[in-house]
């Protein structure tokens, strides 16, 4: 039997790779003659780097940054061999993990070390950077980036605005005379696993405001300064960032990306399914494992096991997903995946559930073995 293995992370439980190797051990349990293939997966957030570098020989590179609360702090990235491609991602300067739960506040978070990283890579003479964006801390617009780049973000009196998605109220005019001019010389991709736009009820504050720390007069404000910022850089750059497919992801860094600094947006998933060449490895397997911590609505907007579900089924090999969360009314889940499992076997805490996440995902699929092999 050839196994395909393709679990993204678990957060705050296990890392894609750890999460591979769980099912594995299920699997061996069962069928200890099986012949397990890992594909660690990412959909643009943390852990997107660090999967593509281990598939195309990379080295690692260290460089301090400002973190999401202006602190410095050190990041890393990725550097392939031939020197010509940087693979890095937001959330290793500005990710959500990086600041502690009660300290969250996207009216100050920021993604100044997103551009800082990208500096660094472009001191270094890349010719492509690819850059995940999921899993952010921040709601500003990309505006710390941006400025990290050169860009000049400024006020009625001429002074820079600041840090952080509040002080996106402040904004008069944008400045891109001083914009690092090396980036019109780069391929800039980047991996992004939504499709929100910047503003409204299906945009960047609504949706993913509460999970920074945002409360819902927060998310309020902080909607209504994505929408100024989008008005501003209309006005000054001629550039539409409302309708922008993607715009929303990152806290709005998607909408700087994408629609001030002409990045290409790639889906997080296929880009690693493409460097792992995953899908060529299909072509022989007899069974395919995905997931992911929480398989829910946002799971179809470009999440991991959505991608590795599609690809498989159109393979013609069966598919089944783990997931810690496993909602009851998601029917349509079964257009992409051929079984859906919660690794959860009872009542927990959560705190317990990502404790034992390694053991009850061991102990899940070595009973989905029990029954194919019955």
């Amino acid at each position: 039997m050839k196994v395909l293995i393709a679990m993204d992370s678990f957060k705050e439980s296990m890392t894609a790779e750890e999460a591979c190797m769980a099912v594995e051990e299920g699997i061996r349990k069962v069928y200890g003659d099986a012949e397990c293939l890992h594909f660690p997966m990412a959909d643009g957030g943390e852990g997107t780097a660090r999967i593509l570098s281990k598939r195309v020989p990379s080295e690692e590179v260290r460089v301090m940054v400002h973190g999401p609360l202006d602190e410095e702090r050190e990041a890393v990235y990725y550097v392939t061999d031939d020197g010509e491609t940087a693979f890095m991602e937001m959330a290793a300067s500005s990710g959500l993990e990086l600041v502690q739960r009660e300290k969250r506040n996207p009216l100050v978070t920021t993604t100044y070390g997103v551009g800082e990283m990208m500096r660094s890579a472009l001191d270094r003479n890349v010719k492509n950077i690819v850059l995940g964006i999921g899993g952010s801390a921040t709601n500003d617009a990309g505006a710390g980036m941006l400025m990290a780049l050169g860009v000049r973000l400024l006020d009625q009196e001429g002074n820079s605005i600041g840090n952080g998605g509040g002080a996106l109220e402040r904004l008069a005019r944008l400045d891109m005379e001083g914009v690092d001019s090396r980036l019109q010389g780069v391929n800039l991709e980047v991996a992004c696993d939504v499709r929100n736009t910047l503003t409204g009820k299906n945009g960047a504050s609504h949706v993913f405001g509460p999970q920074k720390g945002a409360d819902p007069g927060m998310v309020l404000y902080l909607d209504e300064n994505l929408r100024h910022f989008a008005h501003v850089v209309k006005k000054d750059l001629g550039i539409e960032l409302l309708h922008l497919e993607g715009g929303g992801a990152a806290g709005g860094l998607g909408a700087a990306l994408i629609g001030i600094l002409g990045a290409a947006k790639r889906e997080g998933i296929e880009l690693v399914m493409t460097y792992s060449k995953f899908c060529e490895s299909l072509v022989d397997a007899d069974l395919v494992f995905t997931g992911e911590g929480s398989i829910d609505a946002q799971s179809f907007e470009g999440k991991v096991p959505i991608g590795i579900g599609k690809a498989s089924k159109e393979a013609g090999v069966p598919v089944i997903a783990l997931a810690g969360r496993v909602p009851t009314d998601l029917d349509r889940i079964y257009d992409y995946v051929d079984a859906v499992f919660s690794i959860v076997p009872g009542v927990y805490t959560l705190e317990d559930a990502l404790r034992d996440g390694k053991k009850n995902l061991v102990a899940t699929v070595q009973n989905i073995m029990k029954l194919v092999r019955l």
